[in-house]
């Protein structure tokens, strides 16, 4: 925990201080500061903010919403539930950054590469950088689609404020470009970033290589599966190249970050931290924002017979005199809140299912970033496509299920799942053989928004624009910003028509016109 704590008190502290003119440079420099990047301390801090930014407001409270695992009674907090707040999707919009002292992912990762880039003997953890640089993007770019990237994070280095915006499909095929030049140049003889990795610092130097340039090709078949719709034949071919480089398919390959109980809460579990602290920190008590899973997850859950719904979720049980409760797994009692079905707190508001605190809400859960079991999916995907012939859909479907069943055991003993349990579901929700594509895709999408869920809604979210699946029926609460339609995009926020107007237009006029939470990324057909 200590290093972990001074990995992340020494990243923020590494920030570029800028002097002042009119010879007052000596007076303004802050003699506790590093006046130099640490990239090893930068790029502990760059992974912790890519990852956690703004997780209540876009991931749980617009997507985790949206997608239907979670639900509100209330109207404030409902971005997702009853498509009203746009606001709380341009949150992340601050991985941009701001001033050295909270510069974000963006100018953090940006300074990194330029520190790294002086010497040779610094390849790996260039490559390293510039594979968690494209993780970043991707992220931005789909969320909110043209956004700015060759200009960008240059606010501190080069004094520009008003980076131009490019478009979606430049940034992709940059990308994927730098995913493929930054896996080829590691070097097993050049050092790593070691312990300052907070992904695969545990391992060794070696290890660390291998490990990386399989999250870069897993990370290139996410995004080459991404364009199936709007460009086939460039998708089948980063497919194909991802597939053959090798991708995370073990479950000893998975790619977490770890993090650590105890009274700092800098090292807490940025998910659970806030979940607990903006709805689940008052067992049998009214939730701030008024958030109970939503029947659409937990329903699904039941049919199937998932045992991943007793690992998920409670329901507060109250004690005889009322003044205690006791956290029930009980598949019966087990409890969806509709979505956009009230605006004021129900009478069984306490009857509805809650996460885990066993599992979920636990300050020591990992985040699991990059899994084997949305890999085998994929797999299952290409297969039908009639890109990959390694293994069947079939195959890689079963792979992926029963990875994503065992890695709750992540989260500590009451996260175990039984081998038997495990074959149960399976049997009982076998690949549909026989079927046609469209039900095959169904399945796997739907398997998708079961094993990424909470870990990665940005990811759920943007499969979902992508095919379709799983299929949600949308809600038409009065008022809502939509017409009745699922967000498909995030709101650029209003302070870019203020300070990059010029560029923001001309973004924005290139993407149809619109800024709306109704608006679409490129690739979204």
């Amino acid at each position: 925990m200590n290093k972990f704590l001074k990995l992340s008190y020494m990243a923020m502290m590494a920030a570029f201080i800028s002097s002042c003119d009119n010879n007052f440079e000596e007076m303004n420099v802050n003699p506790n500061a590093s006046r130099d990047v640490v990239p090893g301390f930068l790029f502990t801090r760059t992974q912790l903010t890519t990852v956690s930014n703004n997780f209540t407001g876009g991931a749980y409270l617009t997507i985790g919403q949206s997608m239907q695992h979670f639900a509100t009674y209330k109207e404030v907090p409902a971005a997702g539930d009853k498509y009203f707040n746009y606001t709380y999707s341009n949150g992340n919009w601050a991985l941009f950054g701001g001033d050295p002292a909270t510069a974000g992912a963006v100018i953090d990762i940006a300074q990194v590469i330029d520190a790294l880039k002086t010497s040779p003997d610094n390849v790996n953890k260039m490559s390293v950088s510039r594979i968690w640089k494209a993780y970043l993007y991707h992220r931005l770019t789909d969320l909110y689609g043209d956004i700015p990237y060759s200009e960008a994070g240059r606010a501190l280095t080069d004094k520009n404020f008003t980076p131009k915006y490019d478009s979606q499909a430049s940034i992709y095929a940059d990308l994927l470009k730098e995913l493929d030049e930054s896996i080829a140049a590691f070097d097993a003889s050049k050092a790593t970033f070691g312990s300052a990795d907070l992904v695969y610092g545990s391992r060794s130097a070696a290890e660390q290589i291998t490990m990386w340039k399989k999250f870069g090709y897993s990370l290139m078949l996410r995004l080459g599966m991404r364009l199936t719709e709007i460009d086939p034949a460039m998708a089948e071919t980063w497919v194909k190249k991802a597939i053959a480089g090798g991708v995370i398919t073990a479950d000893s390959e998975l790619a977490k970050i770890d993090y650590v109980d105890g009274s700092i809460t800098a090292s807490r579990n940025f998910i659970s931290a806030g979940l607990m602290s903006t709805d689940y920190v008052n067992p049998g008590g009214d939730n701030v924002e008024g958030g109970k899973f939503a029947k659409t997850l937990i329903d699904h859950l039941k049919t199937t017979n998932d045992p991943r719904l007793n690992v998920i979720s409670i329901v507060w049980i109250p004690s005889a005199d009322g003044k205690s409760f006791t956290a029930d797994t009980t598949t019966a009692l087990q409890k969806g809140m509709p979505n956009a079905a009230f605006n004021s707190r129900p009478a069984d508001f306490n009857t509805y299912s809650e996460p885990n605190p066993a599992t979920i809400l636990k300050y020591s859960a990992p985040l699991l970033v990059m899994t084997p079991a949305e890999m085998h999916l994929l797999l299952a995907e290409a297969n039908l496509r009639g890109w990959y012939s390694g293994a069947t859909a079939e195959a890689s479907y079963n792979a992926a299920v029963t990875s994503a069943l065992k890695q709750w055991a992540l989260f500590g003993t009451s996260g175990v799942i039984s081998d038997a349990k495990i074959a149960a579901y399976l049997k009982n929700n076998a690949f549909n053989t026989a079927g046609t594509t469209a039900q095959k895709m169904e399945q796997i999408g739907t398997q998708k928004w079961l094993a990424l869920f909470l870990e990665d809604e940005y990811e759920i979210f943007s499969n979902w624009r992508r095919t379709g699946y799983p299929k949600l029926t949308p809600t038409n609460y009065p008022g809502n910003l939509t017409g009745g339609k699922i967000p498909t995009r995030f709101v650029i926020p209003d302070s870019e028509e203020l300070y990059n107007k010029v560029n923001f237009y001309e973004a924005r006029t290139r993407q149809g016109g619109t800024n709306t939470l109704s608006s679409v990324v490129w690739w979204d057909k």
